[in-house]
Parts: structure tokens; C-alpha cells; sequence
């Protein structure tokens, strides 16, 4: 059966609860809400893990790598130069305007996301906390000049025009799954400020620090919240779970909304399978909320 994975994904998770539980929390108020990548695979973007994760050839790109090694930061933009025009034509699904509708109800104080995607914006959200940054910006690493995604997408296309940017599989952080040779004739380009500096997407690579002025700002959050409520994150690394940790230790209600085993299945007090394009719709209509405002 097609829902066999899903199923043995789910096995061991601790349900807790159900929708109107959920829905009682979040007619509280103030709440925070922390989102991860299950939150935009109804988008079109594979998750990490799970049933639904794409199967990578490459293990992600490390900020040791990227920086270090000028033939795997090739590469990296090869494999993101082709993958983007897919992230960009995403569009947010129910979930990501759930979210929005509950933040313009006032119930939910403040959105930080795992995601580098940009949907929670598009969905008209406020104020969303990137947490690992966002891949529609890019910083040279020497000048730290700040060209535009599409102008440097731009710039690419020009120098390679053979390179088929119709990516099939993508990753969750937006590149795409690329022969050897087809990696081997990319042409990258340099800043185009200084003329000689790396350029970097503006995201938190697998070994770098989350600047510690974000990382103060969701601590502040979690200070002023009265619930934590996690969508489509496991919490496998500590970015995140860091702020779990927190809610905690004030006391503060913890529901977590995910496919397969998280983190802090322990301390949810709520704890959700099932898509969120289809739990949080029906929060709504528990809170007779509108899905869209």
C-alpha cells in the first residue's frame, strides 16, 4: 500500500491529544510558532527526513567546505544554480497560510522558521525570524556586498546556457541533483562589486554558527510567548531544539505538529501526526477562523 512508509515513519511517534486540543492552545494566544521543512512539502520541497525526504547522491553542503575548498563551492553553486528556478516557482500551500491567518487573528505572537524558502512571507506573514537565512539572498564573502538572487541567477544563465535548468529533484536546501559532467562545465562568476570575492548564499550551512543577534531575538520570543507550537520540524539539530529546551524550562506548553519521531517528543504536551495542509486548516475552523485574511 502507498501508505506503508508513512505508516512505519509514524509507528513510534507518542500521539497526544488531537485537533481541538491544538485549536484550545492556540485560541490562548501567544503563541510562538516554530516551523521546519515538513511545513513546505506540500509546496513542492522535499523534507530532510522521513518518506517524503528526497534521496541525495551529495551529503549537504558544510560552511567548512564551501569555504574552503573552491572545488566543492563550484560545485555547490552548479547544483543551487540549476535548483532555484524550482525553489522560486513555489508557492505556499495551507499550511504556511494557516499560520499566516493565525498570526493576523493575533493568537500567535511570532514565527521562526527553520526554512530557507521564503513561504511564510509569501504567504503574508510579519516579522518571520529566518533562522538559517534565506536563499533569494546572496553575500560576498569578501566585500560582503549583497547582490540580488535573480541577478546573480541572471549572470549564471548567461555563462552557462546549456546547463538545463528544469531540475527534476531538488533538495530541501534548494539544489539539485547534477551529473558529474555537467558539474565539471559550470562557469561560477564573483562578486560583481568587488570583482574577486566568493559568493555565498545568505544561509546557515551544516557546521556554521546561527548569528548570535538572531539567535538573542528567538530567545526573546520564547521570554514573551505563553505556548511554543513546532510544524513539521523532528528537531534533529540543535537550532532549533535550543529554543524547545527553553519553553520548558519556563514552563511553557509545548505542542509539536510533525511526521515521524521528533526531539521533543517527550516534553509535548500536544503531540500531532498528519499534514499540516490539513491540521492546521482544521484548527482553524475549531477557532472559526477564516483560512485566508
Amino acid at each position: 500500500m502507498s501508505t506503508a512508509p508513512q505508516e512505519a515513519w509514524e509507528a513510534d511517534v507518542p500521539v497526544r491529544g488531537d485537533v481541538p486540543a491544538l485549536a484550545t492552545l492556540l485560541g490562548e494566544g501567544g503563541a510562538l510558532v516554530l516551523t521546519g521543512a515538513g511545513i513546505s512539502t506540500d509546496s513542492g520541497i522535499p523534507d530532510y527526513r522521513g518518506p517524503t525526504s528526497a534521496a541525495r547522491r551529495h551529503a549537504p553542503m558544510t560552511y567548512e567546505a564551501f569555504v574552503g575548498d573552491p572545488v566543492a563551492r563550484h560545485r555547490y553553486w552548479a547544483r543551487s544554480h540549476v535548483g532555484w528556478p524550482q525553489m522560486a516557482a513555489a508557492r505556499p500551500n495551507d499550511g504556511h497560510r494557516a499560520v499566516t491567518a493565525l498570526q493576523r487573528a493575533g493568537l500567535v505572537g511570532g514565527v521562526i522558521t527553520q526554512n530557507v524558502d521564503g513561504l511564510h512571507q509569501a504567504a503574508g506573514a510579519r516579522d518571520v525570524v529566518e533562522l538559517h537565512g534565506a536563499l533569494d539572498r546572496v553575500v560576498c564573502l569578501g566585500c560582503r556586498a549583497m547582490p540580488t538572487r535573480t541577478s546573480v541567477q541572471q549572470r549564471l544563465t548567461a555563462l552557462n546556457p546549456d546547463l538545463d535548468a528544469r531540475a527534476v529533484t531538488i533538495n530541501p536546501d534548494g539544489d539539485a541533483e547534477l551529473a558529474d559532467d555537467e558539474l565539471d562545465r559550470f562557469t561560477m562568476i564573483t562578486c560583481p562589486a568587488c570583482g574577486d570575492g566568493p559568493l555565498k548564499p545568505d544561509v546557515v550551512f551544516f557546521g556554521e554558527s546561527v548569528p548570535r543577534p538572531r539567535v538573542d531575538h528567538c530567545f526573546a520570543l520564547v521570554e514573551r510567548a505563553r505556548s511554543l507550537v513546532v510544524l513539521g520540524s523532528s528537531l534533529t539539530v540543535m537550532s532549533g531544539l535550543r529554543f524547545v529546551h527553553a519553553a520548558t524550562r519556563r514552563g511553557l506548553p509545548v505542542a509539536v505538529v510533525t511526521s515521524g519521531p521528533s526531539r521533543a517528543d517527550a516534553v509535548a504536551s500536544i503531540r500531532l501526526t498528519g499534514a499540516l495542509g490539513d491540521v492546521l486548516p482544521a484548527a482553524l475552523d475549531t477557532l472559526r477562523l477564516p483560512h485566508r485574511s
